[in-house]
């Protein structure tokens, strides 16, 4: 990178943080009232405002472009179990406009934050204790199912944590043992945001992010194991075909 792109790059980020905190506040502070007087229903296309608003921010002061392929398999109505690789805060923020209404599983310890966890609240996520594995999958399952069976997708990062780019981890089953319980069909989306948005950095870099919806894989009939292989047999080879660094050119 360049000095000029590293001094524009800190510039947009340094935007994005001010902006950040702003929005983060604010709508943490009308969560509770939120939560409050609105029926479940309304709740996340209030909290997507603040959502919508970062993507925007980072998009334009970051310049960042993103490309989607595989919008059709979205089928709007049908709750799903969506699965995605985990490299980045930018998939939590854009899956959530995506696929609304959505509950994330996510851990506990993420409620707690002011602000930040307050508008947390507002969307019914799954917040699980990642100690105590046993009783966690048993949340996921039995939540999972209530959420599914109200009509709201359950997005699951079934790497457990952030990843690199060129890190691998291999996949839980928590998705696939959800998705056969519940009878609900997996969703699976790959990314390369961690290029230009990576974790916990405050630098943003400038570049594409190519986001993949895989097709819909249906849970009817299958076994966990056959599900889950055939999810991570389509999410290795998607992720393998995604851009490698942060740095090519927008079009």
């Amino acid at each position: 990178m360049n000095l000029c792109t590293s001094i524009r790059a800190w510039i947009g980020s340094t935007i994005f943080f001010v902006y950040y905190a702003i929005s983060t506040i604010l709508f943490g502070l009308l969560a509770p009232l939120a939560t409050l007087l609105l029926p479940k229903n309304a709740r996340q296309p209030v909290l997507n405002q603040h959502n919508k608003g970062l993507l925007w921010v980072f998009r334009v002061f970051c310049r960042v472009k993103v490309e989607i392929v595989g919008l059709e398999n979205i089928e709007k109505g049908r709750p799903v179990v969506l699965v995605a690789n985990h490299q980045s805060e930018w998939e939590t923020y854009v899956l959530q406009v995506l696929m609304a209404p959505v509950s994330t599983v996510l851990k506990k310890e993420l409620l707690s934050i002011p602000f930040f966890g307050w508008g947390l609240r507002m969307v019914q996520p799954i917040a699980i204790d990642r100690s105590k594995r046993s009783n966690a999958l048993k949340q996921i399952i039995s939540q999972g199912k209530e959420r599914l069976e109200d009509g709201r997708s359950v997005l699951i990062f079934p790497e457990g944590t952030r990843i690199k780019p060129n890190d691998e981890q291999a996949f839980n089953k928590g998705a696939a043992m959800l998705a056969t319980s519940a009878n609900a069909p997996i969703l699976p989306v790959v990314h390369n945001a961690g290029y230009t948005w990576p974790s916990n950095s405050f630098l943003k870099y400038p570049g594409t992010i190519r986001v993949v919806v895989g097709p819909v894989i249906e849970a009817e009939g299958k076994k966990t194991g056959e599900l889950h292989n055939e999810m991570d047999a389509w999410m290795r080879d998607a992720m393998g075909q995604l851009p490698k660094g942060h740095d090519f050119p927008l079009k």
